[in-house]
């Protein structure tokens, strides 16, 4: 047996029915091409055939004088975790997304293995997707994502390949961000190793009070008090709404091209003129700008070694009609934060951002703050892979992050790039935010009016 650790704990005592606290990833594949009338039901048999998972999916909890720890399951049934499943007609993505929508809501049992997952076939166009979702105090956000790509190839022609609970695990890229909820692990971080924390006080005193200062003058510097009170931060539900598109990347960056900023730059610009198209559909739209968490890298070098990840607030600009204005904004403020961590070692960043992000922790875990939040919305991008990949001769044609909304954060933007694509998945909930599926034509939008503000169209 093995005992959780203090961030793996929080996320099983911040789950409650409004609350899930599992990610998820949508995996969407094309027929082989010799593939016959019964594909997706004999490829549901083969699947079903693993019955032995490897760690984490084999894996449940138990208690022992009063600690969470995690246990091998020894009566696995793979029927109470493997579903094969058919979308009604007409089998559009309409009905793709409104099935997991449907999934995502749902608690996991914690009586077994934190995980489900879902083959589901009849998508129009000779297509099948896979739909998988693990706890978070398995494995964490990103991970998450991944565990989906680690049993996929690059050959076509690999065939017999294991379905993701019976592959053993890669070790984890370094560099990446740990999950989609930073307030909360980092807060624990921020506790966990006292010792190793104290030498970094100093710095981080010296930190906090330039901030401070920093706040009265620099425009650019967002502080942890800014994020205005927005429809998006009211008390959720545990009903979801899903919703999911891919963007060509040489658009993207052929804006970044024209504007001189970085692909990071200009997602978040997009972000921005989606959110502000949506608040202003529903009346709600602030006049202060909303503030978005952002997990950033600082590496500024080819090493592989060490975490160099932070979490940043940026200002999203809601609040300015011209996109080109917008993203000015956007890309001070994100340079801001940026320029300050360079002048920090990794655990004084670590601290420096679990220190600033504390008050959301604290409200998340305890709600006695309601109007005290560091941001409003939280978007992710993460690195995808750069090829073609396919699972048993089906070549993958879009992966889409599924992740968590929070109470009073109850919109989750999380996107990955694969291949030359921008796959974007939003979670939010479905009362809170209402008709959030437009939020897809206003990421468009977002797209298109930088275009025409860059001169390209």
């Amino acid at each position: 047996m093995k005992a959780l650790g203090p961030v793996d704990q929080l996320f099983l005592f911040l789950e409650r029915r409004q609350q899930p606290m599992h990610v998820a990833g949508l995996q969407l594949f094309s027929y082989p091409e010799d593939a016959g009338p019964k594909y997706v039901s004999e490829l549901a048999a083969q699947m079903r055939d693993y019955c032995c998972p490897v760690a984490p999916f084999n894996q449940r909890l138990v208690s022992r004088f009063g600690q969470p720890m995690w246990t091998e399951d020894k009566q696995f049934d793979i029927d109470a975790h493997f579903r094969h499943e058919a979308l009604p007609k007409p089998g559009r993505i309409r009905e793709l997304l409104a099935l997991v929508s449907a999934e995502h809501s749902n608690l996991l049992d914690r009586e077994r293995p934190l995980w489900e997952a879902h083959l589901i076939e009849g998508i129009r166009g000779r297509r099948f997707a896979m739909y998988t979702k693990i706890h978070h105090s398995l494995v964490d956000g990103i991970s998450a994502m991944r565990l989906g790509m680690r049993a996929l190839s690059p050959d076509p022609d690999v065939r017999d390949l294991a379905p993701v609970w019976a592959t053993p695990p890669r070790k984890r890229r370094p560099g990446m961000p740990s999950n989609p909820v930073a307030a909360v692990s980092g807060l624990a971080q921020l506790t966990a190793g006292l010792s190793k924390q104290v030498a970094t006080v100093p710095a981080l005193a010296r930190e906090v009070y330039k901030v401070s200062q920093k706040a009265k003058n620099d425009p650019d510097y967002v502080s942890i008090f800014q994020a205005p009170q927005c429809m998006l931060n009211e008390r959720i539900t545990g009903s979801r709404r899903f919703a999911a598109q891919s963007y060509s990347m040489a658009r993207i960056k052929k804006i970044g091209s024209a504007f001189g900023c970085t692909l990071n730059d200009i997602v978040l610009a997009i972000c921005g003129s989606a959110l502000r198209d949506y608040l202003i559909s529903q009346n709600a739209l602030p006049n202060q700008p909303l503030i978005a968490m952002v997990p950033v890298s600082l590496r500024q070098d080819d090493s592989a070694e060490g975490n160099q990840i932070a979490t940043i607030l940026a200002n999203l600009g809601t609040h300015i009609a011209d996109p080109a204005n917008r993203l000015r904004v956007i890309k001070a403020s994100v340079e801001e934060a940026k320029c300050r961590y360079r002048q920090m070692s990794p655990a004084e960043i670590l601290n420096f951002t679990a220190l600033m992000l504390a008050p959301t922790g604290i409200n998340l875990l305890t709600g006695m703050a309601p109007k005290l939040q560091a941001f409003n919305v939280i978007i992710s991008n993460v690195p995808g892979p750069k090829e073609p990949l396919y699972w048993n001769g089906a070549k993958l044609e879009g992966m889409y992050p599924v992740s968590i909304a929070l109470d009073r954060i109850a919109l989750n933007i999380t996107l990955t790039s694969y291949v030359d694509q921008l796959e974007f998945g939003l979670i939010g909930c479905r009362r809170t935010l209402p008709s959030m599926q437009r939020l897809l034509d206003y990421l468009e939008n977002g797209i298109h009016e930088l275009e025409v503000a860059a001169g390209i169209r």
